[in-house]
Formats: structure tokens, C-alpha cells, sequence
């Protein structure tokens, strides 16, 4: 229980192996792109070569990638006899497909289980950050000693799609705050006014609802929030949004919308080099 891996390392992937480096695990860690293990390393982290290696080094198995689909081709690149391993995936998906998922995983000898971070951007430390997890009660209860060193657990069942059923409920309504947030902002900053008056006239929000929003005020105070793999989930997430929505016969039109200005994003960002924030969208000045 003092091992383990971690497979994929986007923001979420980071913060998570940061998170166990801090409380002391022996940590290897794996990306499909090797220079964002060299951080982690510098910390403290084992950085693997291939997928097998890094299996090999833990009985437990992180997994945070951009889908589930993600998943089979890394986890092909090791070995086919999982038995004796954990595979917890972090990664967002439909409950769907976490279902498909699950029973990949588990014909190939390993145990599973779902979690799926509900939190601010990639603060997972937040006092508010929660990991919705669901699977056996008893693999969530051997791998509570591990878990709970990365946010508050809340297990939700033994169907392997509940924690990815609520946590894309979730992010249907945090999608939509987001994007109306930097609406809000855009035009406060086009018409002359002021943020920070924004921001005061709305001090009396729930705490965790008051530092969202500040954290992402100031963003836009910069010019707006997200790298370009911040874009890239983003998007991907909505469209996790809008399968879990359509999978279940709900109208998913405002999430559509709101994955269009990522897709906006994303295609301003390939014509300038460089991420281009939403926010600079709204502000038309792409």
C-alpha cells in the first residue's frame, strides 16, 4: 500500500501524484509524453519508460487520461494478466462507458474501481474538493488509506458508472457557471467597469462558491484562464457531459453550446501558436 503508479499525467494527474509524493508513497509515474514526468521527479517521483514498467511497480493503478477510450491504449502497452493489480480510473467518461471499462479491465485479472474528482480546476487539495467513487464497498475500503490522502472521499454504490453518473451532473452545472462567470466578466471589463466591485458585491456567496469565482476573476484580469490541455479536457469533459445526458434521453443543447466556445478556443489557439482563452472569446478579441 506504500506503491503506487500513476498513468497520465495532465493537471489532474500531477496534482494527484503531488499530492501522494506529499504524503509519503513511493510514487512512479507515466506519460504518453515524458518531459511532464521531469517535475514529479525532481520531487521525488519514479518516472517510468513504458506502461509496463510502471504496472510493475505498483499493485495500485491510477489511471488520469483525457477518456476511457484513453485507457485501452495504454493499458495494452503492458501486460495482458492484470492479475493481482488495482486499476482505479480518474479519468471522465459517461457511466456507459466507465461500465465498458470496467468489464475490459476486469477480464484481464485486476480489480476495479471508478473515482471521479469534483473539485476547482486542479486544486484537489481544496477544503470543498470531493472524489466521488463507486465499485466494491470493500476495494474502496482497502484503498480508503491511499484515497483519502487526496481529497474527502464520498462513495456512491457498487455500480461501477454512479460516481462518473453524478460527477457529469455536476459538471453539466459547472460548465454552465464557468462559462456564464467569464461572460459576466467580459462584460463588466468592455463596458468600463470594475472586477473587483463584481467581486464584492457577491462576498456574501458560499465560501467555496466566493473562491471560484475570485480564482477565476483574477484570471481574467490576465487575460483569461486555461493552457491549452486545460482547453483540450474542457472540451472533452463537456462532451462526457452531453453522453451521459443523451445516454439517459436528456436534451443536451446548453452543454453543446458551451462546448462550442472550447471548440472556438481551441481552433483560435491553433491559428495563433499559442492558448487562447475563452475569455478572450467573449471578449472578441481573439
Amino acid at each position: 500500500m506504500s506503491a503506487v503508479t500513476v498513468l497520465g499525467l495532465g493537471p489532474m494527474g500531477r496534482a494527484t501524484a503531488r499530492l501522494l509524493l506529499d504524503a509519503g508513497f513511493d510514487v512512479t509515474v507515466w506519460n504518453r509524453t515524458p518531459g511532464k514526468a521531469e517535475a514529479l521527479a525532481e520531487l521525488g517521483a519514479k518516472p517510468a519508460a513504458t506502461v509496463a514498467e510502471a504496472i510493475a511497480a505498483s499493485d495500485t493503478i491510477l489511471l488520469s487520461l483525457i477518456h476511457y477510450d484513453a485507457m485501452y491504449g495504454v493499458l495494452e502497452q503492458g501486460p495482458a494478466d492484470l492479475t493481482g493489480k488495482t486499476i482505479v480510473n480518474l479519468s471522465s467518461d459517461s457511466p456507459a462507458n466507465t461500465a465498458k471499462g470496467a468489464d475490459w479491465v476486469l477480464k484481464r485479472g485486476a480489480k476495479f474501481l471508478t473515482g471521479a474528482y469534483m473539485t476547482q480546476s486542479d486544486d484537489i487539495a481544496h477544503p470543498a474538493s470531493k472524489l466521488y467513487v463507486s465499485g466494491p464497498a470493500d476495494l474502496h475500503d482497502s484503498l480508503r488509506p491511499i484515497l483519502e490522502k487526496l481529497c474527502a472521499n464520498v462513495y456512491l454504490g457498487g455500480d461501477y458508472g454512479l460516481a462518473q453518473l453524478y460527477y457529469q451532473a455536476g459538471l453539466a452545472m459547472f460548465h454552465a457557471y464557468l462559462i456564464s462567470l467569464q461572460q459576466a466578466f467580459a462584460m463588466i471589463e468592455r463596458s468600463g467597469g470594475d472586477i473587483d466591485t463584481f467581486l464584492d458585491l457577491r462576498k456574501d456567496e458560499p465560501v467555496s462558491q466566493q473562491d471560484f469565482t475570485n480564482f477565476f476573476a483574477q484570471a481574467a484580469k490576465g487575460g483569461g484562464w486555461g493552457d491549452l490541455a486545460s482547453l483540450k479536457m474542457m472540451h472533452a469533459g463537456a462532451q462526457h457531459v452531453i453522453d451521459a445526458s443523451e445516454d439517459a434521453g436528456v436534451d443536451a443543447a446548453i452543454t453543446k453550446t458551451i462546448q462550442d466556445y472550447y471548440q472556438r478556443a481551441l481552433e483560435a489557439s491553433e491559428r495563433a501558436g499559442e492558448a487562447v482563452p475563452v475569455y478572450r472569446i467573449f471578449r472578441g478579441d481573439a
